[in-house]
């Protein structure tokens, strides 16, 4: 059971008092906020200009369809769109061939089915073998995935190797061998399937 404090007895109040006068403050109490001063008066320079008021609102009445735009989306470019913008390392007239399909791959790696965990380590090796072995151009399929179901919120991306590929043909130990990435033609696989140029050996 908590003690009901007690207050001071006379002899005591004083004696605080006295203390307490004799105490300097740590923390003075601040002075009052005043009116502050007013500036010196500017020189007349006319008339000020009144701030732009807002254009009043169109009227609107309560079941009356939006005059709005049509919705834009701001999506983000498809893969095959960040490969075309990505700068040529290689030979200006070897990339167009290779655009066309031209260029014969001299070997390839089909990731189509595979996890994400599987796929990764099968490509790095098939990569740094193909680029031990002086090729140059390889083929690797990933295949174009398959779509969602589409019964959640959130929209979900077709094709989770596809989109992985690109990321990890950057990074090391892939991106000191990789010299450039485009998606393949129509006649090597198309949208599922990348032409990776290797460098030189």
């Amino acid at each position: 059971m908590a003690r009901r404090p007690r207050g001071l007895r006379p002899d005591e109040e004083d004696l605080w008092n006295r203390v307490a006068r004799s105490a300097t403050p740590m923390h003075p109490a601040r002075p009052k906020a005043g009116p502050s001063p007013t500036p010196d008066k500017p020189k007349d320079k006319g008339p000020v200009p009144s701030p732009k008021e807002r254009a009043p609102a169109p009227p609107f009445r309560v079941g009356q369809a939006s005059k709005s735009g049509p919705l834009r989306h701001d999506l983000a470019p498809s893969i095959a769109e960040q490969l075309s913008s990505a700068p040529v390392r290689m030979d200006r007239k070897a990339y167009l061939r290779l655009n066309r399909g031209k260029l014969a791959p001299e070997g390839r790696i089909d990731l189509h089915g595979m996890t994400l965990a599987e796929a990764h380590p099968e490509l790095i090796r098939f990569l740094l073998n193909a680029h031990s072995d002086g090729k140059r151009l390889v083929l690797v399929i990933t295949g174009k995935g398959r779509d969602g179901d589409g019964t959640g919120p959130i929209p979900q991306r077709r094709g989770v190797l596809r989109h992985q590929l690109p990321q990890w043909l950057a990074m090391p130990p892939l991106g000191t061998v990789v010299l450039q990435v485009t998606q393949a033609h129509r006649k090597h696989g198309g949208e599922g399937a990348f032409y990776v140029y290797l460098r030189r050996g």
